[in-house]
């Protein structure tokens, strides 16, 4: 057995890779440091400047950072926590439990996925209106606590992943539907809900569409809508709005930081021998 090692053509590949990755950020990190007056020079900046703090501290108090990132939290933890649960529990129905009209329900859930958003949003929102829930985190909230991705995701995985045997096996036992769910269900079902609880609160968090609808600046924003205040004026200023952006993205960071590892711990540890 012959063991693979990364070339030095891999390792150059690899770094150029990283650096495109990156390149947006620094470049936000670099403009939100300069003065609206140096980003509309030419040649732009390629260093950081001394106005980081001051535009920081500006695009905080003008768009009520504080209030926008606690919502922002709220809207993507919940909705994120929602689609996991009711994604894996429709999973497991539709991968293991049968029952008549399985299939025809199953289409009719990933056909939804080619409807666009768009055609949804004026029944939605008279929806809204009528229960009284305009510029309410709930507005945001409800609407997309399950998904036909979430579901279909977890249907796929479980049915691969999940052994028809273990849960006829609980069954014969005398377990409930509810332990078959905790007790079987869930733990096999660990690492595809950490992926899907990530990408669900990053969709979650860059939402904009729906949010700039149904919330406004002065009332609950998340930080896509409060971001929309920065900068106006007859001349925008680019640097405060980077720094808006900066400061939206900071948590994101945090997120990955923290559970990424742990996230591809999970994936590897759900990995399936034949």
């Amino acid at each position: 057995m012959r063991s693979l090692r990364a070339g030095r053509f891999t390792y150059l590949v690899l770094a150029l890779f990283t650096a495109g990755s990156l390149f947006p950020l620094v470049w936000t990190a670099i403009a939100a440091s300069r003065s609206n007056t140096r980003l509309a020079q030419t040649p732009p900046p390629f260093w950081f400047g001394g106005n980081l703090g001051r535009n920081l501290r500006v695009a905080w108090t003008d768009a009520n950072m504080g209030t926008a990132l606690l919502n922002t939290v709220i809207v993507a933890g919940t909705v994120a926590a929602g689609t996991v649960l009711f994604s894996t529990l429709a999973g497991f129905a539709f991968a293991k439990l049968r029952f008549r009209g399985r299939r025809l329900l199953m289409t009719l859930v990933v056909g939804t996925m080619l409807i666009p958003p768009q055609l949804s949003v004026v029944p939605l929102y008279m929806l809204i209106a009528q229960l009284s829930w305009t510029d309410r985190l709930q507005a945001v909230i409800l609407p997309t606590l399950v998904s036909a991705f979430g579901v279909f995701f977890m249907r796929q995985y479980l049915a691969q992943a999940l052994p028809t045997e273990l849960v006829e096996a609980a069954r014969t036992d005398g377990a409930s539907s509810l332990r078959v769910v905790w007790h079987v269900v869930f733990p096999a079902a660990r690492p595809a809900m950490a992926v899907l609880a990530m990408l669900t609160f990053v969709m979650a968090w860059n939402d904009f569409f729906w949010p700039i609808v149904a919330l406004t600046q002065n009332g609950s924003p998340t930080v896509q809508v409060a971001l929309t205040g920065l900068g106006r004026g007859y001349v925008p200023d680019q640097s405060v709005i980077m720094a808006g952006a900066l400061l939206g993205t900071l948590p994101l960071l945090v997120v990955f930081l923290v559970f990424g590892r742990q996230i591809v711990g999970g994936i590897m540890q759900g990995a399936v021998k034949g």
